[in-house]
């Protein structure tokens, strides 16, 4: 496998979700994620997640789920000797990866001015939740406050439920997704001017950069977006709709797809009506062709309808829980997790690697997920520290019992702590 990041040296000192999330996707493509932690407590998702026992060794479900593939160093910042080896760290770093509040590293004595002093080829990316200015600047960002803030609650749900938090960690995902975009940008910018880059990642600004056609439709064309539940805005019928076995999504949004639809079901009558004739006549009479959709979906199963559907070309699918998702055919043909067997001290471990495959050989972590400083004497030897000096930081984190895992993960927030 040709790894595309091989030899580039990523410092991640972020917390919790955006960040690692963002450093995860650079260490599967092979880049050497170093995960610069506080000694004793490291990052803050180690704590988070559904079982205990894994969150008092340090190792929250939290934290495994987007931390495959690096190594961990423990180092205090705020002392002279931890200083001194992180300064030698970012001499031979590519990248460097924050989402301290703004301020932090500047108080630190380690903002970017001067690290790029030392190594002027620096990427230095700020992951934060509205950006280094601004009247918000300094404000605390957890991803349902960016949720709220950027409008995506106002369209998630419907007119009775709404406003809604989205399942899971969206704005901090798309954060670190935005991030991890900037840098092999920016990377690759610098092969041409040898120069590096001050990237500043907001989560607001990341998250409404998604939302191009409810902001447009509002920027254009004036209407207000509206919360339309498990209905298409564009289109009718798309949506969810009951069938005699589960709930079925169904995107019929060309004329012919809804034409064969009606065949399928055994209702041509319906192009005849004309409330059902025409697309905008459809949107306008949406309610009224969803029970007469859901009349007909009784006679078979979400997953037997899916099937005849795509057969003839109409976009559908079953509406599953994550663990039906997980065993489906299809996300099982591609391999999407990746498995880690059990070794002393470790008990095995399951992943989700990136979404996209290379014809070079998939993206994918390299190793588990590290303990607390687990990487700390090998990194301080490579800087050229002897024995006694890597004596000096400590002894190593005790090696963790063997415990059963949960298969269930933690939608905990951002959060943007201090070092």
């Amino acid at each position: 496998m040709s790894e595309l990041l091989a030899g580039i040296r990523v410092l991640d000192l972020t917390n919790v979700l955006a960040g690692p999330y963002c450093c995860y996707q650079l260490a599967q493509q092979g880049a050497d994620v170093i995960k610069v932690e506080q000694p004793g407590s490291g990052d803050l998702a180690r704590q988070l997640g559904a079982d205990p026992a894994l969150n008092a060794q340090l190792m929250g479900v939290s934290f495994l789920a987007q931390n495959a593939g690096k190594r961990s160093i423990a180092l205090d910042l705020k002392s002279s000797e931890g200083k001194r080896a992180f300064l030698k760290l970012v001499e031979t770093a590519d990248v460097l990866v924050e989402n301290f509040r703004p301020g932090v590293m500047e108080r630190l004595g380690l903002g970017h001015d001067y690290l790029h002093t030392l190594n002027p080829g620096l990427i230095y990316c700020a992951i934060s939740g509205f950006g280094q200015t601004g009247p918000l600047a300094k404000n605390p960002a957890y991803d349902q406050i960016i949720q709220g803030l950027s409008g995506v609650m106002s369209v998630t749900g419907d007119a009775d439920s709404a406003p809604l938090r989205v399942g899971y960690p969206v704005c901090d995902t798309i954060g670190g997704m935005t991030a991890a975009f900037a840098i092999s940008s920016a990377l690759v910018g610098r092969q041409r001017t040898g120069q590096g880059e001050v990237i500043d990642v907001s989560m607001l600004e990341s998250m409404m950069g998604t939302m191009g056609w409810v902001v447009s439709n509002w920027l254009t064309a004036g209407i207000e977006p509206s919360p339309m539940g498990n209905q298409n805005t564009t289109a009718a019928p798309s949506g969810t709709f009951r069938t005699q076995e589960g709930l079925l999504n169904i995107a019929a949004n060309k004329q012919e797809q809804f034409e064969i639809l009606c065949a399928l079901i055994e209702r041509p009558d319906l192009l005849e009506d004309p409330r059902f004739q025409k697309r905008e006549a459809r949107k306008q009479h949406r309610q009224a062709l969803t029970e007469e959709l859901e009349a007909a979906l009784q006679a078979a199963t979400a997953e037997q309808w899916a099937l005849k559907l795509n057969a003839k070309g109409v976009p559908a699918g079953e509406v599953l829980t994550v663990p039906q998702a997980l065993r489906h055919p299809q996300i099982q043909a591609r391999e999407l997790t990746r498995t880690f067997a059990a070794t002393p001290g470790r008990a095995p471990l399951s992943v989700v690697r990136s979404g996209f495959r290379l014809a070079s050989g998939d993206p994918a972590p390299r190793t588990p997920p590290p303990t607390l400083g687990q990487d700390t004497d090998a990194i301080l030897e490579e800087l050229g520290y002897d024995a006694d000096a890597r004596a000096a930081f400590g002894a190593p984190c005790p090696t963790l019992r063997p415990t059963g895992t949960s298969p269930a993960a933690s939608s905990h927030d951002n959060n943007e702590p201090e070092q």
